[in-house]
């Protein structure tokens, strides 16, 4: 039994192996089956400059959104992923999650080790992935932002891009091209903002991509 804490994992482990491993299972894998399966396609791609390292962050809709937004990307990136996920009951769940360089965070109360873990990936090739809803969400609402993604953006110093996931209505069957899927690439928000324009700005930008209802600041509250 694996009793590995993932949320502390080193620059050593995103190496050249994973990385040709990711880049592997990103364009055989992921590629083949979001286009056959999702139809996915890619909008605001001139917004991402070429060379230029970014923390991609984007609206939870379900658990394939880590691949689309690689995809959209075309990044290896490391997502920061609910520590429940590590000891899934589902084994390939938990495989993938691993394998792909994702780390976990304690939601109630995120740990040192966490942060440390972000900085180390960043000193690499590997990009970050986050997702500031926390959660799966389906309501067509924007509500209750995790705050985190900026206080990594700010000790990052790295701006912030925002993803939109569009037309997810349920995961594929067999019958290919059933579903369509677009990821909207906003454009990156600076870092050296406060931080509510930060959040105020991104959650305006998945709004306007998505169509979501936007009450962030409806009770002019973020969680911490």
């Amino acid at each position: 039994m694996d009793t590995r804490n993932y949320n502390r994992r080193y620059a050593k482990e995103y190496g050249i192996w994973r990385t040709i491993f990711y880049r592997f299972f990103l364009i055989l894998v992921v590629w083949t089956v979001s286009k056959l399966q999702y139809n996915l396609k890619v909008e605001g791609k001139k917004n991402l400059k070429r060379g230029k390292k970014y923390i991609y962050t984007a609206n939870h809709t379900s658990y394939l959104d880590p691949p689309f937004v690689s995809i959209a990307a075309n990044k290896t990136v490391a997502y920061m992923a609910k520590q429940e996920l590590f000891t899934d009951k589902n084994w390939l769940l938990r495989f993938v999650v691993k394998i792909l360089g994702a780390f976990a965070v304690n939601r109630e109360k995120p740990e040192i080790a966490t942060f440390k873990t972000v900085l180390d990936i960043l000193k690499t090739s590997w990009s970050l992935g986050i997702f500031p809803e926390g959660q799966i969400r389906r309501t067509g609402v924007l509500e209750n932002i995790q705050k985190g993604f900026v206080t990594i953006a700010k000790k990052a110093k790295l701006e912030i891009v925002p993803m939109g996931i569009c037309g997810f209505d349920g995961y594929a069957g067999k019958t290919l091209f059933q579903k369509h899927i677009t990821v909207k690439i906003g454009k990156p928000i600076s870092y050296e903002l406060s931080e509510k324009e930060i959040i105020e700005e991104w959650a305006k930008q998945i709004c306007e991509m998505t169509g979501y209802e936007n009450k962030v600041f409806s009770n002019e509250e973020v969680n911490a």
